[in-house]
Formats: structure tokens, C-alpha cells, sequence
């Protein structure tokens, strides 16, 4: 048997080995919560990659389900560290409108939250099949349409700027289908739905996919649209510009001969009130010191997401080590953000 000295010297050792061996391999882990739509998710994918890349100490966990609404209060309330986020969600949870309207502390849990940075998420795109004999978004009265999830903010954005335009309400006059963003895809693929709606970056992967064998036509406002009341009040969210795209990117397939008319949104990169400056200032420093790697994932990545957009519409504090970082680097920062 083992003498009493020589049992404590081994187990000694064996916690001196273990603390060696568990010091060298320690790391912080923290969640990210993302949608599936392909320009968060690739930007939000693409953050973790570069982080943990040159932050050995650093692993991020992403969890890719779910609505962004779902993962603002989750971070507020600390059970997520960063996520995907929005002005307008921003503007609505502050407010404690809309998805936030039944939580009664939404406008304190709001002042939880800080900004990294801002993108653009790309147009929102009111996507039918030719074949449908939809021409307008007035077409779309009595048909089963897809905007967003159900608590989702793509859905109040889209519902508002097609009531905006046509007069058509939502769920009164046509149905907006309850589904998931990669749900709602399926569907629309499987032609069980008249219309697809998703906010993306041009060219996008799925659009660029489905017009290989089918022809597809895009819904949006015409010149005098942009001057109704209704539509000066949808513009005034946080987050919304207009914008425009070309009849041409997805080829012959794309039905329109005219540029399509819609809304642009800005969204971004968020983490809650309680991580570490030194953390969240190797991320964001890790990040755009090797913007490249980001840039290199997609054609219209180097447009959607650079220094010049860090701000746009961004309508909450930063974060102390972004701030850091960005007065560091010598960058013009709005006072409303520091």
C-alpha cells in the first residue's frame, strides 16, 4: 500500500499537473445568439471566426435560432453576451412598443444593451414567382405572404411599408404566415406561399439559387409613395433609408425592367451593459484589423460593412471597449453614442 506522504505528495502533484495543464488550456466562453438571414449570419459567423482567431483566450458559442427581439432581452437580462440587433429594435424596446409591448420592464432592460458596431442588412426584398400574376404589392390582397417571424421586427417593417403604399392591413387583408426565417424560405421554395419577404445584400446566395430554374419578380414603391404621411411615418424608425436595386442582378430571370423601389435597413452588432472593457475591446479590435477576412466571405460584404458605416443610425451607447477602440484609432464618434 502507499504510505500516507507518498498518497499526498501524488495527489499534490497530480492537482499541481491539472492546474498547469487546465491554466494553459483555460478560455472565456461567451454566447452569441444570430438570425438566419444571410447577412447577419454571415457577419455574426465570421466575428467568432476572427476573434477566436487572434484571441487564443476567447471562444464564442453561437446559437443561430430564434428572433432577434427573443435575444435583445436575453442579453439584458445576462443570459446571452452578443446578438443580433437593430436601431428600430432598439427604438421599439426603449419604447416598449410593438413585440415589447407586454414587457413591462422592456425600456429598463433596453439601457442594458450597448453598441459594437452598425451594417447595413442589405434592402428588404418583397420576392414573388412571375408565374403568381402578382405585378404590385397592391396584388398581394387575399394571398398567404411570408415578412418575418412572428415577434420578429422585419415583420412590423414590412407590414407598415406595404399598408403604407397599398392600404392593405395585415392579417386583414391578406395573411401573414406564421413561420421562421428558414421555415418561411422552405415554403416559399415549395411554392405553399405567394410571396417571400427577407432583407439581404445583392446579389444573395438564396435569390441567385432559386432564379437557376425559376423566374422571379420584386415588389416595391413607386416615386410618389415615398411622400404619403403613412410612409414619412414608417420612415421615421431608426434604421430605415430608402434605397433602390438594379432589374438586372439575378439575370434574365428577374422579371422586373425597372429598379425596385424599397427600404434599406441598418442593423448591428450588440453586447449587454456587463462584459469586460478589455474583452469586448480585443473583438472589435481584432475585427477591424482584419476586416479583410469579413470582406472576402461575400461580393457585397466591403460595402455593407466598413469603418464609414460603424454609426450609421445608431441610436444606443457604445460600449466601453469599442469606444475605446474607435477614439483610439481616431475615428469621428456622434456624441449621442459615447
Amino acid at each position: 500500500m502507499f504510505s500516507k506522504r507518498l498518497t499526498t505528495q501524488l495527489v499534490s502533484a497530480a492537482a499541481i499537473t491539472f492546474m498547469v495543464v487546465g491554466g494553459a488550456q483555460a478560455k472565456d466562453f461567451y454566447k452569441m445568439s444570430t438570425i438566419s438571414l444571410p447577412t447577419p449570419f454571415a457577419l455574426n459567423t465570421t466575428f467568432a471566426k476572427i476573434v477566436q482567431k487572434y484571441n487564443k483566450g476567447i471562444e464564442i458559442q453561437i446559437n443561430a435560432t430564434g428572433a432577434a427581439p427573443r435575444h435583445a432581452l436575453d442579453a439584458a437580462n445576462g443570459k446571452t453576451d452578443l446578438f443580433f440587433g437593430a436601431p428600430s429594435l432598439m427604438f421599439l424596446m426603449s419604447k416598449g412598443k410593438a413585440m415589447f409591448k407586454k414587457v413591462k420592464n422592456a425600456p429598463e432592460l433596453a439601457k442594458n444593451i450597448r453598441s459594437i458596431f452598425n451594417y447595413r442588412i442589405g434592402t428588404y426584398n418583397f420576392a414573388v414567382y412571375e408565374s403568381s400574376g402578382i405585378k404590385s404589392l397592391a396584388g398581394l390582397k387575399g394571398k398567404r405572404v411570408f415578412l418575418g417571424p412572428p415577434v420578429g421586427v422585419q415583420k412590423v417593417v414590412a407590414a407598415q411599408f406595404i399598408e403604407a403604399i397599398t392600404g392593405l392591413k395585415m392579417n386583414k387583408d391578406y395573411t401573414a404566415v406564421k413561420l421562421g426565417f428558414s421555415s418561411g424560405w422552405q415554403a416559399f421554395q415549395d411554392k405553399q406561399l405567394d410571396m417571400y419577404t427577407g432583407a439581404s445584400n445583392h446579389p444573395a446566395a438564396t435569390f441567385l439559387q432559386l432564379t437557376l430554374t425559376n423566374k422571379l419578380r420584386f415588389l416595391g414603391a413607386g416615386d410618389a409613395d415615398w411622400n404619403s404621411p403613412k410612409m414619412k411615418a414608417t420612415m421615421r424608425i431608426p434604421g430605415r433609408t430608402r434605397a433602390q436595386f438594379g432589374p438586372d442582378i439575378y439575370g434574365d430571370n428577374q422579371a422586373n425592367t425597372k429598379p425596385t423601389q424599397t427600404v434599406a435597413a441598418w442593423v448591428g452588432l450588440y453586447t449587454r451593459k456587463g462584459i469586460p472593457e478589455d474583452v469586448i475591446y480585443k473583438m472589435t479590435k481584432s475585427f477591424w484589423e482584419h476586416i479583410d477576412e469579413m470582406h472576402s466571405v461575400a461580393k457585397w460584404a466591403k460595402k455593407a460593412i466598413n469603418k464609414d458605416n460603424i454609426f450609421k443610425s445608431m441610436n444606443n451607447k457604445l460600449h466601453p471597449g469599442a469606444l475605446k477602440y474607435y477614439k483610439e484609432i481616431g475615428l469621428k464618434i456622434p456624441a449621442k453614442v459615447m
